[in-house]
Parts: structure tokens; sequence; C-alpha cells
């Protein structure tokens, strides 16, 4: 069992949808099958069905959050020596110098990669290539659509 590093927002996150999972929809789920069981012949009742659907898929969640975080391998960056070079679990601003646009992104675990909140997976590309980099340095990232180039602008470890 691979230990897969995240960071400590990350495994609070995991925590809370588990405590959510748990404590509020595991009792709604198992009050809804109750319910669709008092309505009778289970065969053609829609309901249990769709209620049973819901609880093996939130079971199935349950589960694979558990995994999660047996395997975590918490990083505290503030608590990490970086030299002032891109670490997991920093947050790094760049300048796409092809669209002359700034972005954000925080270097993360697999189980907290979200491109849509700029939480970028550290074993990706863009990841991979600003890792071990320093401020103000040129990095070219290979892409499906071809090389980017990013000049690395800000970088902090929180």
């Amino acid at each position: 069992m691979d230990k897969e590093p995240i960071t400590i927002q990350g495994l609070e996150k995991l925590k809370v949808e588990l405590d959510e999972l748990k404590n509020i929809k595991r009792p709604k789920i198992v009050a809804a099958i109750a319910e669709a069981r008092s309505h009778g012949d289970l065969k053609e009742n829609a309901e249990y069905h769709a209620a049973k659907e819901q609880q093996a898929q939130m079971e199935s969640r349950v589960i694979e959050i558990n995994d999660i975080i047996a395997r975590a391998n918490v990083i505290d960056v503030t608590k990490v020596e970086n030299n002032g070079n891109i670490i997991f679990g920093s947050t790094v601003t760049v300048q796409d110098l092809e669209l002359n646009k700034k972005k954000t992104y925080k270097i993360v675990g697999k189980d907290e990669a979200d491109i849509s909140k700029n939480l970028i997976y550290f074993r990706s590309p863009i990841g991979k290539a600003l890792i071990g980099k320093t401020l103000n340095e040129m990095v070219v990232v290979e892409t499906p659509s071809g090389e980017k180039t990013f000049e690395i602008l800000d970088i902090q470890y929180v």
C-alpha cells in the first residue's frame, strides 16, 4: 500500500466529506429505504431500487475515502525546508507568456487535484515542470496542445 502525499487542507476536506456521508447522508438513505419498503412489493418498487443504488454509491465513497486517509502522507508545507524552490503544497503564481495572463496554482496530491479550482497534481505535466523551480524562472510545459511557457512570479508556502 503506497503512501500518497496530501496537504493538510486536502485531508481535512476528506474528513469533512466522510463525516457528512456517515452522519447526514447515510441516515437519510436508510430512512428512504425504510419508507420505500413500507410501500410493499420490492420487485417493482422504483423508489426502493433508487435508494439502494444511492446507498451502494455512498458506501463505495466511504470505503474510498477511508482508503485515501489510510494511505495519506500528510505534508505540512509550512514545515518543509524549501530554499525558495517550488515544493509539494506550494501556491505558485505564473505568467502565461503566450496568453499574457496570470494564473495561480496550488500543487497537491492526486486525491485533491481539481483543475477547476487551480489545484494541480504534482505529477501532472505542469506540476512536474514547476517542482524545484525558483522565482522568476521560465518553465516550459509540454501539453497535448503544444508547448506553453510560464514565468514564475510568486511562490507561497501556506
